[in-house]
C-alpha cells in the first residue's frame, strides 16, 4: 500500500510551489502596479480561505468553551485554569518582550542601515488611539454578544461565554438538553472545519505566490540584518518554549511539537495564527489534553499569549530607534516593556496589529512613526514567523495547564485517543453521507 503524504507535507510542497509562481510573476511583470493587481487574483483563494476560518471561529470558541466551563462543574474550577493560564501567560509574554528587548541591544539591527530612511514627518496611517489601556478595559466587556461574535472579538466571546458555562454549569440537570445542544453545535463547526481545512494547501499556495509576486525575494538581501536577526531571537524563543514544555511535560514535549507541525507550517505560510486554532485543538486531543481545558485556555491564549508578536514589538521599536540614531536608556526600555506588556493584549483579530502597538509606542518615546514605513515592506514576511509563534506558545501553554490540572490523559491513553480519531476520520471519508 502506497504511503500518503502527511498534511504537513503537502503545506509545506505549496508553499514552495508558491514561492515558485510568484517568482516568475515577479520577474515578468516588472511593473510594480501590475504585479500587485495580478497578485491580487491569485490571493482571492488565500483570502476565501481566511474568511472562511474568521466564520468557524466565533461559533467554534463559544461552543467548544461553553461544553468546556459547563464540565468543569463548578466556578471555582474555572477560576483556578484561568489563574494558572495568565499565570503563563504573564510569564511567557515578559520572557518574549524581554528576549526581544535582549537581542536587539545585543544585535544592533538599526545601526549603520545603508538604506534611505523615511522623512520623520511622513506616517504609516495607523490608528494609535485604539491601544490605550483605557480602551483594552472598556472593550474587554461585549456591548452585544451578537456584535462580538460578528466581529470574531475572541476575548469578548471568551468573556460571555465563561459567564454562560459558568451558568450552566450551576444549573446542572436543567441546563442538561441546553449543554448537549451545544456540544452538537461544538461537533458540527468540527467537521465543517474538516471540510474547510481541505482547502489549506490551496491557500497556502497563493498566500506565497502574492507576496512574493509584489515583493520578489530581492527585498529580503535589503533587510537581510533585521529579519535574520529576528529569526534568530524566533529561534531562541522557540528554544525556551519548548525547554519550558520540557520541565512540566518531560519528553512527551517532542510528541507534542511533532502533532502541531501542520497547524504551525499553516499559520507560517498564511500569517494567521487564527488559521490554526482548528487544527490546534485537533492536536492537542491527541496529545491527550482534554477538551474541557483545551477549549478554555486555547481562546484565552489567543488575546493574552502572542508571544511572537510581543518579541516581535520590542525588537521593532529598538530597530526603529537605532536607525534614527535615538539613545533609549536602559530605564527607559524596561518602562517601554512594561507598556506593551499592557497595550498588546487583546491585539488578537485587529489586522496588522503589532504595527500598531508598535505605531502607539513610538508615539509615547517621540521616536518617529516613520520608521514603520522601513519594515512595512517585509511585515509580511515577518507575520509568518510571529503567526507560527503564537501557534506554538498556545499549544504548549495549553498542555502545560492540562498537566497541573491532571486533565492530561496518559502516552497509552493518547495514543489509543488518537487512533479511535483516526478510525472515525477513515470511516467519514469512506462513508461521507453518513457521516
Amino acid at each position: 500500500m502506497r504511503r500518503k503524504l502527511p498534511p504537513a507535507a503537502w503545506i509545506l510542497i505549496a508553499m514552495l510551489i508558491g514561492i515558485a509562481i510568484g517568482y516568475m510573476v515577479f520577474a515578468n511583470f516588472p511593473n510594480k502596479k501590475t504585479a500587485a493587481e495580478i497578485a491580487g487574483y491569485i490571493s482571492i483563494m488565500s483570502d476565501v480561505f481566511l474568511r472562511l476560518i474568521k466564520m468557524l471561529i466565533g461559533p467554534l470558541v463559544f461552543s467548544t468553551l461553553v461544553v468546556g466551563i459547563a464540565h468543569m462543574g463548578d466556578a471555582a474550577a474555572v477560576g483556578r485554569v484561568f489563574g494558572k493560564a495568565l499565570g503563563w501567560f504573564i510569564t511567557a509574554s515578559l520572557v518574549s518582550l524581554l528576549l526581544g528587548l535582549l537581542m536587539a541591544n545585543l544585535l544592533q539591527p538599526g545601526h549603520d542601515l545603508g538604506l534611505p530612511l523615511p522623512e520623520i514627518g511622513s506616517s504609516a496611517n495607523l490608528a494609535t488611539s485604539k491601544f490605550t489601556l483605557k480602551d483594552f478595559v472598556g472593550h474587554v466587556v461585549p456591548k452585544s454578544f451578537v456584535e462580538a461574535m460578528a466581529n470574531n472579538e475572541i476575548l469578548q466571546i471568551v468573556v460571555f461565554s465563561m459567564f454562560f458555562g459558568v451558568a450552566l454549569a450551576s444549573l446542572g440537570e436543567k441546563a442538561r438538553t441546553l449543554v448537549n445542544a451545544i456540544e452538537e453545535l461544538s461537533h458540527a463547526m468540527l467537521k465543517i472545519t474538516g471540510y474547510v481545512m481541505k482547502l489549506a494547501p490551496l491557500a497556502v499556495m497563493a498566500a506565497m505566490a502574492a507576496t512574493v509576486a509584489v515583493n520578489g525575494l530581492g527585498i529580503l538581501l535589503k533587510f537581510a540584518v533585521f529579519m535574520g536577526g529576528f529569526y534568530l531571537s524566533l529561534f531562541i524563543l522557540w528554544g525556551l518554549l519548548a525547554l519550558a514544555g520540557f520541565f512540566f511535560l518531560g519528553p512527551r514535549i517532542v510528541t507534542l511539537l511533532k502533532l502541531i507541525r501542520e497547524p504551525f507550517l499553516l499559520s507560517f505560510a498564511t500569517a494567521s495564527s487564527e488559521a490554526a486554532y482548528p487544527k490546534i485543538l485537533i492536536a492537542l486531543d491527541r496529545f491527550g489534553v482534554k477538551r474541557k481545558i483545551s477549549s478554555f485556555v486555547m481562546p484565552m491564549g489567543y488575546s493574552f499569549n502572542l508571544d511572537g508578536s510581543m518579541m516581535y514589538c520590542t525588537f521593532a521599536v529598538l530597530f526603529i530607534a537605532q536607525a534614527y540614531d535615538i539613545p533609549l536608556s536602559l530605564g527607559t526600555q524596561l518602562t517601554m516593556l512594561l507598556i506593551l506588556m499592557l497595550t498588546s493584549k487583546g491585539m488578537a483579530g485587529v489586522p496588522r496589529a503589532s504595527l500598531v502597538v508598535i505605531a502607539a509606542t513610538l508615539n509615547q518615546f517621540n521616536i518617529p512613526e516613520a520608521g514603520l514605513l522601513l519594515i512595512l515592506g517585509v511585515d509580511t514576511f515577518l507575520d509568518m514567523g510571529r503567526s507560527a509563534t503564537n501557534a506554538v506558545g498556545n499549544s504548549i501553554a495549553t498542555a502545560v495547564v492540562a498537566k497541573w490540572e491532571g486533565e492530561l490523559l496518559s502516552e497509552s491513553d493518547a495514543a489509543a485517543n488518537a487512533r479511535a480519531m483516526d478510525v472515525e476520520s477513515a470511516a467519514t471519508l469512506a462513508h461521507p453521507a453518513h457521516a
